[in-house]
């Protein structure tokens, strides 16, 4: 009971919010002020998923198996690479024009390249997924490392912590809360990404179930892949928060 208050108090005016678009929704499909095309009733998409319900767990399902070794791919290459560059002064300065220039080039744009190279078209979906999300982590890892506190690094080295232990101990912990920041970013960009390799590329995802009906210009199942979409990112980054709280915890907010 009360985490369900907590809940009301601290979510009323979001949920108001969605209420609303649901009733604007609503009216606007029931009184004829919306093309019944486009914008089929709230009926008629409630119809479609107690069709396609399961149809939508198997596309949540493939999607979630493409997007989910990219994301530890991506969180790998940001904490290596980053944890590089912030500790190496030299090799900042040397690389990090570099490495900003690839990052302001859009994964789209190489999309032709990666297709025609990868072996199949999952493994050219993990690359193009990693490629669109590294680039936050990293950067936020690299400044993250750069605004610890020497006093830590003084005080491991006078405690002799060298190699993993250190980046556990110490230089992993006091970059964190710009790491995680970075990451939110990153996730963001990942489902982005995740939706785009989809529609253009996958047999299953909630890209592909989006991408299909759009083809076929059914526009009911459009918006219910939209809707299921909208609330599983809504879902996963909820959740993501609640541990990004938790493994802050120490920090003052």
């Amino acid at each position: 009971m009360n985490m369900v208050k907590t809940f009301v108090k601290k979510y009323w005016v979001t949920v108001l919010i969605f209420a609303g678009l649901v009733g604007l929704y609503y009216y606007s499909t029931e009184f004829g002020n919306a093309n019944p095309f486009l914008f089929p009733k709230v009926s008629s998409i409630a119809k479609v998923y107690e069709s396609d319900k399961h149809l939508m767990g198997q596309n949540l399902w493939a999607s979630f198996k493409m997007m989910i070794p990219a994301v530890f791919l991506s969180l790998a290459i940001a904490l290596s690479l980053g944890t590089f560059l912030g500790l190496n002064k030299k090799a900042r300065e040397a690389l990090h024009p570099v490495i900003y220039t690839f990052s302001v080039v859009p994964a789209i744009l190489l999309s032709p390249f990666v297709l025609l190279m990868a072996p199949n078209m999952f493994v050219a979906s993990i690359i193009l997924i990693v490629y669109s999300t590294v680039w936050a982590t990293l950067f936020a890892t690299i400044t993250g490392i750069q605004t610890i506190d020497k006093s830590y690094l003084d005080k491991a080295a006078t405690l002799e912590l060298k190699g993993f232990e250190k980046f556990f101990k110490v230089i992993l912990p006091a970059a964190s809360p710009s790491i995680l920041a970075g990451f939110v970013n990153s996730l963001r960009n990942t489902f982005i990404m995740l939706v785009y390799a989809e529609m253009y590329g996958a047999q299953y995802g909630m890209g592909y179930y989006v991408k299909k009906f759009a083809d076929f210009g059914m526009y009911n199942k459009v918006w219910l892949g939209f809707v299921f979409m909208v609330i599983v990112m809504v879902i996963v980054m909820q959740l993501f928060e609640k541990l990004k709280d938790r493994l802050l915890k120490w920090t003052i907010n």
